[in-house]
């Protein structure tokens, strides 16, 4: 069960970059991909030999990066869940939800802090810095303190006081910015400019969070017996999620572990109020533009521009998806109704997925017989409100 990392590829301008040295962007502004020695990975990582391995995301050691002293604190291998009420109040056959907020500090964010964090310690690093809209600096903070590094966060002034406090508890020094995230990423290369022996783990800003990210690609194959549904919908700020989804799938293709060569659609989810790649997709653009006055009660979402915009849409136009807006009242409104149909408590992200169903539904884009993935990306305790919700 070793890795198999062998360079970073460019996704813009497909140069190779050396995956024993730290990374950010290559130097024409791409992102970097992890590349594998997949055909020696498939010799180890098979559908028989994963039943006896253990139930992280490190099961499949192959094909993640410092595996072999990776930073843990149990992460991946969440339930994917059946769920019937909402199945029938969607008006589909076979709907999942892959219930990301049991993961350690309540979100997929874990998955993506700890391949990032393994890798900048085992690089050398002693220092980390990040913007955040909340579970991504709380994740890093954990993974930071377990790994004996400094962190320092970026966080826009009114992110919600839980994801403060989570990520002050584990020992990060908190910079409010007043902006948003993009705002946020500024301060912090600045920081990183101006401070050397920082390092920048900015969403898609370094290899290795996407990583961490595409394993919820591998786990639902496997779950679903290696057999992926017709229909993925992602919550999408930063896009690490679902690119890295997409990423996974091309990988297992190579390894050999999906039953068909048919691929799931992609479907990417933000805000009305901050929805830069539905407008990009609706108008044909291979690349986003920032979103000006971004505004939703969910956090996560409220991204007015994106790094990796152009993987983004790469993804849902390869796969024959589809980018789709919803409100915050109907986000709410999905939220309360995964709770009270499912007893699944969603961050209102995880709401958006379910909104989104309805309305692709309803459109004729989802047929009946077709099975749905949502994917929930971390628990709604975490926010102090749901629009529309009056507690006594």
């Amino acid at each position: 069960m070793a890795s198999t990392l062998e360079w970073l590829e460019c996704s813009r301008c497909r140069s190779a970059s050396d995956a024993r040295a730290l990374q950010g962007l290559c130097r024409c502004g791409g992102v970097l991909l992890a590349r594998y020695r997949l055909d020696e990975a498939a010799r180890s990582l098979t559908r028989e030999s994963l039943g006896g391995r253990p139930p992280t995301l490190w099961r499949y050691a192959e094909v993640l990066p410092g595996s072999a002293q990776p930073v843990s604190l149990g992460e991946g291998w969440t339930p994917l869940l059946e769920a019937r009420f909402l199945a029938a109040s969607v008006g589909v056959d076979q709907l999942w939800i892959k219930e990301e907020s049991l993961n350690p500090t309540g979100s997929f964010k874990a998955r993506g802090m700890s391949t990032a964090v393994t890798m900048a310690r085992a690089l050398g690093a002693k220092r980390i810095a990040l913007p955040s809209a909340g579970n991504a600096g709380s994740a890093a903070a954990a993974y930071a303190a377990v790994a004996g590094l400094a962190v320092e966060l970026f966080l826009p002034a009114d992110t919600p006081a839980p994801f403060r406090l989570e990520a002050a508890a584990y020992g990060a020094t908190l910079h409010l910015v007043d902006g948003d995230i993009v705002d946020c990423g500024m301060r912090v290369r600045a920081h990183v400019d101006s401070a050397p022996g920082w390092v920048d783990l900015s969403t898609l800003r370094e290899p290795y969070r996407l990583e961490g990210k595409k394993t919820i690609g591998y786990e639902i194959a496997e779950q679903m017996g290696w057999d992926l549904p017709e229909v993925l919908i992602f919550p999408t700020g930063g896009g690490t999620g679902l690119v890295g989804v997409w990423k996974a799938i091309e990988e297992m293709e190579q390894l050999r572990l999906l039953q068909n060569r048919r691929r799931p659609r992609m479907v990417a989810v933000q805000a009305e109020g901050c929805a830069p790649i539905v407008r990009a997709f609706r108008e044909g653009a291979p690349a986003a533009t920032r979103w000006i006055d971004p505004h939703t009660y969910a956090s996560g979402l409220r991204v007015p521009a994106a790094i990796g915009d152009q993987l983004i849409l790469e993804a849902i136009r390869e796969s024959k998806g589809t980018a789709i807006a919803v409100s915050d009242e109907e986000m709410a409104a999905a939220q309360l109704e995964m709770a009270r149909g499912e007893g699944i408590f969603a961050a209102p992200e995880g709401g958006a997925t379910l909104a989104a169903a309805r309305k692709l539904v309803a459109d004729g884009w989802i047929r009946a017989a077709e099975r749905v993935v949502l994917l929930n990306t971390g628990t709604g305790l975490k926010y102090p409100r749901i629009p529309g919700l009056r507690v006594p």
